[in-house]
């Protein structure tokens, strides 16, 4: 356990270490924590690669008062923990909302990133614009923090049940529901960003492999999205998995397996 002292307060983040040349940097979900990759860690670590895992601003063992939540900070807070851990190489991995802070963070990271896997992810955009007609509209974001304001247990026990395909263990949503309510109250700040963030032009500028993993039926990201990313990236390749919006999560077993031939691929 370790923490990024930055201006705003504490980053929270471990650092497996492996014997593979390249480090795989885990980025959760909004409202979500580091806890949530444990499977994906431990994959890793059988096949000898180390893992980085954030805990954005406000969730998990950060601190929860930032003044700044934005998806921009959360990708400098990344960068700066690549930089301090004295990894030269590294796979930035965003699941969800996280997927904006890794392509965020990628551009931030220049020559330490050796690839990108996006799952699951909102980027390159999240929101419907001219030439993207995936996703949903701006306004619906814009008034999600009104109803965690007006009934937080009953949204997020909503939102949990979304977060993975219809006949998930309920375990796994009890499980989604508890890291919905352990965010901080200033998580939801995050959420605006995704009305009118565009990485499109970021994404193409990458000239390393990137991994977009979709979930069939997720219901949170559209799974269009998934593939927009694939063909957006000058070297990208899409997988589609029969999940919800969380495949590391419902089908750890193949999930784990893709990240880690992806990983494999780049030595």
């Amino acid at each position: 356990m370790a923490f990024l002292e930055t201006d705003g307060g504490r980053v929270h983040y471990d650092h497996y270490r492996g014997d593979h040349g390249t480090t795989m940097v885990l980025i959760h979900g909004w409202g979500m924590s580091g806890d949530f990759w444990n499977s994906a860690v431990e994959a890793l670590a059988d096949a000898g690669v180390g893992a980085i895992v954030v805990d954005h601003r406000g969730c998990g063992r950060s601190d929860r008062d930032f003044a700044d939540m934005s998806i921009e900070a959360i990708a400098g807070d990344v960068a700066a923990i690549v930089e301090r851990s004295g990894v030269d190489r590294v796979v930035l991995n965003g699941w969800s909302l996280g997927g904006a802070v890794a392509v965020a963070a990628a551009g931030r990271l220049g020559d330490r990133v050796a690839g990108l896997v996006l799952t699951c992810a909102a980027s390159p955009r999240y929101t419907q614009a001219d030439g993207f007609p995936h996703g949903g509209k701006a306004e619906d974001v814009e008034g999600i923090a009104g109803a965690i304001t007006a009934d937080r247990a009953g949204f997020f026990r909503v939102l949990a049940k979304g977060a993975a395909a219809e006949g998930a263990n309920p375990a796994l949503t009890d499980w989604f529901e508890r890291g919905f309510l352990a965010s901080g109250p200033r998580a939801s700040k995050t959420l605006l960003d995704l009305t009118t963030l565009d990485q499109r032009d970021l994404l193409a500028s990458f000239a390393f492999p990137v991994l977009s993993i979709g979930g069939e039926k997720d219901t949170i990201a559209d799974p269009a999205i998934a593939g927009f990313a694939a063909n957006c990236a000058r070297y990208g390749r899409l997988l589609m998995m029969d999940t919800g919006h969380s495949p590391h999560l419902e089908d750890p077993p193949r999930y784990n397996a893709a990240i880690v031939e992806f990983m494999e691929s780049l030595t």
